[in-house]
């Protein structure tokens, strides 16, 4: 059976001056992410090691918005993740991802050095999420990484309030309107910072991530 690992960080944690805080608040958003997905998830998310934190998945529908959720929950802290699919080799406990290892985790943890080389040479341009399919290497999955990377560059250029306008809608869903009611301002403000955040092109990148990533689980 495959499982979905997903390993994330903190970048740059060791400057940050309030890192007592950022570890507590990113407890409690781990928490949130345990109660809300907890029917798809193999195994508790929980910080692992400093700012290094994982959990598992027993499918991929839902990585995209565990991943986005946390992004948005703990922004403006930067974040990296690397998801792997494959198969576990030790027992699974749901209670927490501690002690869980196999061919999943090997292939997230090689995302994670490929994000810290990338971060090297590419800086601020570099991707934030890859996903990696334990021993494949094909060109759909290749694809699949450089869209996140595409993703990523329509997100660097976000403003706060689109950010959130943005994810709001892609969490929420419903209408402008609600939308806007949901963060206090007007439909036409709402409408005009997604067109501005390329919302419907976002959404449906988001949407071949996931179609892509269904794919390659059951192929």
């Amino acid at each position: 059976m495959n499982y979905v690992a997903i390993i994330g960080d903190i970048k740059g944690s060791k400057q940050i001056s309030n890192r007592s805080q950022i570890q507590k608040k990113l407890g409690h958003v781990l928490k949130d992410v345990n109660e809300t997905y907890k029917a798809d998830i193999s195994a508790k998310f929980i910080i692992t090691l400093g700012d290094e934190f994982q959990g598992l998945l027993g499918r991929s529908k839902y990585v995209f918005d565990i991943i986005k959720f946390i992004q948005k929950e703990m922004y403006p802290v930067r974040l990296r993740f690397g998801v792997g699919i494959g198969e576990i080799s030790t027992d699974v406990f749901s209670e927490a991802a501690l002690g869980a290892d196999g061919p999943a985790y090997y292939a997230a943890r090689k995302m994670m050095e490929q994000l810290r080389e990338q971060e090297k040479k590419l800086k601020k341009q570099a991707a934030d999420i890859q996903i990696s399919i334990y021993n494949t290497d094909n060109f759909e999955v290749a694809e699949l990484n450089m869209i996140l990377l595409l993703m990523k560059t329509i997100e660097d250029r976000w403003s706060d309030k689109q950010r959130f306008t943005v994810l709001d809608m892609e969490q929420n869903g419903g209408s402008q309107e609600e939308c806007a009611k949901r963060m206090d301002t007007s439909q036409s403000t709402v409408a005009r910072r997604l067109a501005d955040g390329n919302y419907l092109i976002y959404q449906h990148a988001k949407k071949v991530i996931n179609e892509a990533l269904r794919r390659l689980e059951e192929g």
